[in-house]
């Protein structure tokens, strides 16, 4: 027994450890920032790192793995080279040896899923590029606040897996919390935005977000901006926004769009209310007017919907307002649509412990490292990264 112990060398464990630190400028790995989620497991009897695994795992999901059965049988049939540079342990004289497929589901299965969502999350903000602007010249960023049920993952009380994400313009998920099924979305939203650096950036959201407390802790907590869409919560002020003078507003931004089969016209004013708006920090009242037209069938739909704003008019212009709120629902067609086509998410039946979420989080994982390597097409980007072991590696920056 102590010959069989002696002859692995956990190497991934000692090159973490050895890991010489960041250089100015530079930032963690992928690597590194999933060596700080905590193992599950006792300390005795681990051969294989955590972070080895998770590695292993998100490589799979990058070259297509759309379950657990596909993530094992990835992992099996990784090559030497690969399972080396993820840090595996080396067991003399085989080499470097894959975790069995029981290994990595029960890791799956009892993973802190927090602490993976951060250091997914973590990595993904790292990833972009510092801006060349000085803080007062730097355009506002967007960041949609959205949830979705992953309808296939039910518990054993028959409750639905429920997550609420935060994702940037470019389509990356950089922030991730689970509902509890006691609970809903709101007591998620500012645990879910704590942590992040939200100093200009605008924050969407729906109209169940749209919460005093959750503008009072944007605005005042987190130097943030926030657009909030009005509805029967606010009865009272949805009321009054409807009563403005909209009819005397100049048309301020008209866009038009073709897509899923709908032809989609949106018309957006904005005003200024000089008594002021009954909802904290709010300074603008918004209308857009959502035209739409089914193109099989010819139907018409009209919707208004009415919002407020933090923002004053010099800080945002109308195209500006009507161009975020237009992307706040890209985070149904760049996240949760894509999770669901190409990904299969929904016709998933993953649902022991924390397996569901940490495959959503994967997911996330493989989305935005593929759109930070310029791949477009979701599919087609796993597809490419399928045909070779080695290049989940290149887009994790893992060499």
């Amino acid at each position: 027994m102590l010959a069989r112990s002696s002859s692995w060398i956990p190497t991934g464990l000692s090159q973490l450890a050895t890991a010489s630190p960041p250089a100015p400028g530079e930032h963690p790995g992928l690597l590194q920032h999933l060596a700080a989620v905590p193992d599950p497991r006792r300390p005795a009897g681990r051969r294989h790192p955590l972070a080895f695994v998770l590695a292993l795992a998100a490589c799979a999901v990058l070259a297509g793995a759309k379950s657990l059965a596909a993530i094992t049988e990835w992992v099996s049939d990784a090559p030497p080279t690969v399972l080396t540079s993820l840090g595996g342990p080396v067991r003399e004289p085989a080499g470097p040896v894959a975790p069995a497929g029981a290994t990595v589901r029960r890791l799956l299965q009892r993973v802190d899923g927090d602490a993976l969502d951060t250091a997914i999350g973590t990595w993904l903000t790292d990833r972009k590029p510092e801006p060349a602007q000085a803080p007062a010249q730097q355009p506002l960023r967007a960041l949609a606040v959205d949830g979705k049920t992953v309808r296939g993952a039910r518990r054993p009380d028959g409750t639905q897996v429920h997550l609420l994400a935060a994702m940037t313009a470019d389509g990356q998920v950089i922030a991730q919390r689970e509902v509890g099924h006691k609970t809903n979305e709101i007591t998620v939203f500012k645990p879910l935005l704590a942590p992040l650096d939200l100093a200009g950036t605008v924050v969407t959201f729906d109209a169940l977000h749209s919460q005093t407390e959750h503008a009072r802790f944007l605005v005042e907590d987190k130097q943030a901006h926030y657009i909030a869409v009005i509805k029967g919560n606010h009865p009272t002020l949805q009321q009054e926004l409807r009563r403005l003078p909209w009819r005397e507003v100049p048309l301020q931004n008209r866009i038009r769009a073709t897509a899923h089969g709908r032809d989609e016209i949106r018309r957006i004013k904005t005003c200024s209310v000089a008594r002021g708006l009954d909802f904290p920090h709010a300074v603008q009242a918004v209308q857009v007017v959502r035209r739409r037209r089914t193109l099989s069938t010819g139907k018409v739909t009209l919707e208004r919907v009415y919002g407020v704003t933090s923002l004053r008019p010099h800080q945002a212009a109308p195209a500006d307002l009507a161009s975020w709120v237009r992307g706040h629902w890209g985070i149904e067609n760049k996240i949760h649509h894509v999770r669901d086509t190409t990904f299969a998410e929904d016709a998933s039946r993953v649902r022991t412990g924390t397996a569901p979420r940490a495959m959503a989080s994967l997911r996330n994982l493989a989305i935005g490292a593929l759109r930070h390597a310029g791949h477009h097409n979701i599919a087609a980007g796993l597809r490419h990264h399928a045909r070779d072991p080695s290049r989940p590696l290149a887009t994790f920056g893992i060499t």
